[in-house]
């Protein structure tokens, strides 16, 4: 097969068909979508190829069937007949107050010279120059508006930090959209897309016709590469590098279409660097995202196989989102698993794929450390020793660890709450350098808090927290510690945790840990290894 360029960096869809790009053709679903649909809302993570489809869709109704030989649309679409296209873009700053109102504008004013229209100039405001210029755009050009908004949502989500900024430019929003539905009759089809799910309620209360196809499994592959893409498209590009490979790190993501899909901007660097790295996550600003964590005495480990129904993944809004939202929408968890019952549909959330998986737990531990190499040089360490069996470092490591992190999470005083935060930092430290480590781990009698598998070792961990009043002196806290151990050897024994693992031929070490409400760190790691049968 012949190779071509690597579309990096492009989302012009002229730019890409005429310099011969490689393209995963999409037209055929979006022929059903325009054929189907008139008001039209898709939400997507960073990077997933949201413009370029904005601007395919442009070309499309601009009549720029040039672009379009080869494609599955071309013989399915009456190309002597044009639309006009106001498009909007936001991709400019928000955090004044003016600031939307005066981008707006502009972007009207630049479609009004496209088309030789005389400035609006009675039309002060975005609003009145957007009804204004849907009506002139209709009257001149005797064909319907076809309206496409890219990047709606990042008036609001730039400034979320600043809430009442957040709900004055949602607010605005409102209004601005509520235009589009009022001038229904200049309308042909309206396509907004984002990456957040706003409630109708509060964002598009004035555009509530618009249907959400973020979750319809007709469109799960509208955006991104799925496996047939890669192994055909870019069959040109594969030599060289492990196929179950490129799968593992970048493959997974689900929106209901019944194939996981790569992020494309992953697939175009891989292919471009030759090289496995966290490409997508490298170019997010997540700190939005681990402050929410943090306010919410949510651990990574309790994101993986989260429970949500569809209120709580599409549930965002300035005063209220739910994490669950916040990481689906995000990208940083997919669909996994559905469950549906007679009322509503349940989802299992977790990480899509390997590079998620690390890059969320390295960049968390970062963030709590503030240093971005401390952890993961700590995560490697602890690793090498529990590898080696050299227990008592391991446990001279940990504790340094917990030592270097402030104390965060689950200060609540229940005592299941302490054990899981340090459980938590231990999980975030190991899935930060790729280990297997398993939290929750379920046996036939219980569930072990860790279980850790490095090559033909497995380490069962416990967790548990010395009971002993806030003044006990040092021999009442060695008591407690050596109390908590006992208990936690106890139950890791008397409910099988290491039973399926030895069962395997592995080695299976039991360790158990014995945490101190007051010194906020561990006070004891102790391990018994359990001989092979």
């Amino acid at each position: 097969m012949t190779r071509r360029r690597l579309p990096v960096g492009i989302q012009d869809f002229s730019r890409l068909r005429e310099n011969n790009c490689y393209y995963v053709d999409k037209t055929a679903i979006i022929g059903t979508l325009v054929d189907q649909s008139d008001y039209v809302f898709l939400s997507r993570p960073r990077r997933f190829g949201k413009s370029l489809l904005i601007d395919t869709l442009c070309a499309l109704f601009q009549g720029r069937q040039e672009l379009f030989q080869g494609l599955a649309i071309h013989d399915n679409w009456d190309w002597s007949v044009t639309h006009p296209v106001l498009r909007l873009s936001f991709d400019g700053l928000y955090d004044k107050s003016s600031d939307l109102d005066g981008d707006i504008i502009e972007q009207l004013e630049s479609v009004e010279r496209e088309y030789g229209l005389a400035p609006a100039e009675s039309s002060n405001t975005g609003p009145r120059r957007l009804r204004n210029l849907l009506d002139r755009l209709h009257a001149k050009t005797s064909q319907r508006v076809v309206v496409l908004v890219d990047e709606y949502d990042k008036p609001i989500l730039d400034v979320l930090n600043d809430p009442e900024l957040a709900r004055a430019n949602r607010d605005y929003l409102r209004g601005f959209y509520g235009i589009i539905k009022g001038s229904a009759q200049h309308i042909r089809f309206v396509f907004v897309t984002g990456i957040s799910m706003f409630s109708k309620v509060s964002l598009f209360s004035g555009l509530n016709n618009l249907e959400d196809i973020s979750l319809d499994p007709r469109y799960g592959d509208l955006c991104g590469y799925t496996d047939e893409d890669i192994d055909t498209v870019f069959a040109p590009e594969l030599d060289g590098l492990d196929r179950d490979k490129i799968r593992t790190w970048y493959n997974g993501y689900n929106w209901r279409g019944g194939t996981l899909v790569y992020n494309p901007f992953d697939v175009l660097l891989l292919l471009n660097n030759r090289e496995f790295r966290p490409y997508w996550f490298e170019t997010g600003s997540p700190s939005f995202l681990f402050e929410t964590l943090k306010a919410n005495s949510i651990a990574p480990m309790e994101l993986e196989g989260r429970i949500a129904d569809q209120s709580l993944i599409s549930k965002f809004d300035v005063d209220e989102i739910s994490v669950e939202a916040l990481l689906f929408q995000t990208g940083y968890l997919t669909i996994t698993e559905e469950r549906p019952d007679d009322f509503d549909t349940l989802y299992r959330l977790d990480y899509p794929n390997l590079e998620v998986r690390i890059s969320l737990n390295r960049g968390l531990l970062a963030h709590l450390a503030k240093n971005d190499r401390m952890p993961r040089v700590e995560a490697h360490s602890l690793r090498t020793h529990l590898e080696t069996n050299d227990f008592e470092s391991f446990g001279c490591e940990l504790k340094a660890s917990l030592c270097s992190l402030p104390y965060q999470w689950h200060a609540t005083g229940d005592l299941a709450r302490y054990e899981a935060w340090y459980a938590s930092l231990l999980h975030m430290s190991f899935r930060a350098i790729g280990v297997a480590v398993h939290s929750e781990a379920s046996s036939s009698h219980g569930r072990a808090d860790m279980v850790v598998e490095i090559d033909d070792q497995v380490f069962v961990i416990e967790f548990k927290m010395a009971e002993y009043a806030a003044a006990a002196g040092t021999e009442a806290v060695t008591q407690a510690a050596a109390d908590a151990l006992k208990a936690a050897f106890e139950q890791m024994r008397r409910r099988g945790y290491g039973d399926k693992y030895r069962a395997s031929g592995r080695k299976v070490h039991l360790i158990a840990v014995a945490c101190g409400r007051e010194e906020r760190n561990l006070l004891e790691v102790r391990v018994q290894t359990e001989q092979l049968q």
